[in-house]
């Protein structure tokens, strides 16, 4: 018996593959699936994904198919950018609110061609898109379960993938697809992924998992692939600055207390607000927003020492608590200590200084440390190669 076997979390169906490559034999829940911590090391693993190849299993993550004549109108009201823009065989990220225009989560959407659609989400939304849905003619399902993926990142991915068989690859540019013919079926390929690197996501119908698992790391051998965990994919997704529902922000759906939810102007992404489309959910508060002020601005801060500044209070130069840092950690490639905070308004201006309040434990003993932040302006790893076309052959 494994050990996640006591914990009824299911196997995704790269599942006696995973199980063989963890040697480490950790595990953590994700949406009901049992995912790997880390299989060896994490560090060699996190190295592998900026070095070479690492590959990570995405099978968990929330995806649902919608198609039908008012599919592209339904998600073009459902979320704040202007979804007309995303072209078939084009991926776009986008964020939805409620009716308070507070983000209830983001995510990636899928243009498989005209008028079908994949959206892709860390948090289960079901409910929420089939009530936003009355009086469409669309569908709405949920194909979890019924699509298996692997993400697969790093310098070294379009070779990995190439030397699979899949010719052209290269040509994709960022946020595209292509469908290749495999094992009998069809593989999709996305040049997307949460690493901010160089990087692929693949699709299969999960009768197929197992023979991609095996063609992928047979290919793959001579360009240094190894699957990844969660801490790994953790740690690079700090380092390139992106934000995750749940640790980030709290999805608008699940906040108990009245003023903790975020709007997209609170976790920097204005630019995916698309005032010029139209009606969407949350427009009439974001455009109140707007004129009146945010609450809260979300930063990326380089913290000065090596010590993480894991939810770390932020404070201001009198001592005063203005925020907190919602990620942290120590960033071995971009070589800095990295926080990502939301700070109350005004604070956060390229004139304040501010300082993370870091706590540390060795051999007992707490130490507390007042850590000078300074602002980030912009990708804190954002490498040529990511948006590369052609995409280099490492």
């Amino acid at each position: 018996m494994t050990p996640h076997d006591d914990r009824m979390l299911l196997d995704t169906p790269f599942g006696s593959r995973v199980q063989a490559a963890c040697e480490l034999r950790e595990w953590e829940p994700w949406k009901g699936y049992a995912s790997p911590i880390a299989y060896e090391d994490m560090e060699l693993e996190y190295f592998a994904v900026r070095n070479a190849t690492g590959v990570f299993d995405l099978t968990p993550m929330t995806k649902y198919r919608i198609g039908g004549p008012d599919a592209a109108a339904f998600l073009n009201r459902l979320m704040t950018r202007d979804v007309g823009k995303i072209r078939p065989g084009r991926v776009g990220y986008a964020v939805w609110c409620n009716d308070a225009g507070m983000a209830l989560d983001d995510g990636t959407l899928f243009h498989l061609s005209r008028g079908d659609y994949r959206l892709c989400a860390q948090e289960r939304c079901l409910d929420w898109l089939l009530t936003s849905a009355l009086g469409l003619d669309l569908t709405i399902i949920d194909e979890t379960a019924e699509v298996a993926a692997l993400a697969v990142q790093g310098p070294t991915s379009c070779a990995a993938l190439r030397a699979m068989g899949l010719e052209g690859l290269e040509a994709l540019r960022p946020f595209g697809l292509r469908h290749y013919p495999f094992d009998g079926g069809e593989l999709m390929v996305s040049r997307t992924g949460f690493t901010g690197d160089l990087g692929y996501e693949v699709w299969v119908a999960p009768a197929h998992a197992e023979a991609l698992w095996d063609a992928l790391f047979a290919a793959g051998r001579n360009h240094l692939i190894r699957p990844m965990g969660n801490a790994a994919l953790e740690l690079a997704r700090i380092e390139a600055g992106f934000i995750q529902a749940g640790v980030d922000f709290v999805p608008a759906e699940q906040v108990v207390r009245h003023g903790r939810a975020r709007s997209p102007f609170e976790l920097g992404l204005d630019w995916l607000v698309d005032f010029d489309k139209g009606h969407f959910t949350g427009r009439g508060a974001l455009l109140r927003e707007r004129a009146q002020g945010s609450r809260f601005r979300f930063l990326r801060l380089d913290v000065e020492g090596n010590k993480p500044a894991s939810e770390s209070f932020i404070l201001n130069k009198r001592g005063e608590t203005v925020g907190h840092a919602t990620s942290a950690a120590w960033c071995p490639s971009a070589k800095r200590n990295v926080a990502l905070a939301s700070l109350e308004m005004p604070w956060g201006r390229p004139e304040d200084e501010l300082y993370a309040e870091i706590y540390t434990s060795r051999e007992l003993r707490w130490t507390r440390v007042e850590a000078r932040c300074h602002i980030i302006d912009g990708p804190i790893w954002d490498p040529p190669r990511r948006r590369q076309t052609p995409a280099p052959d490492f």
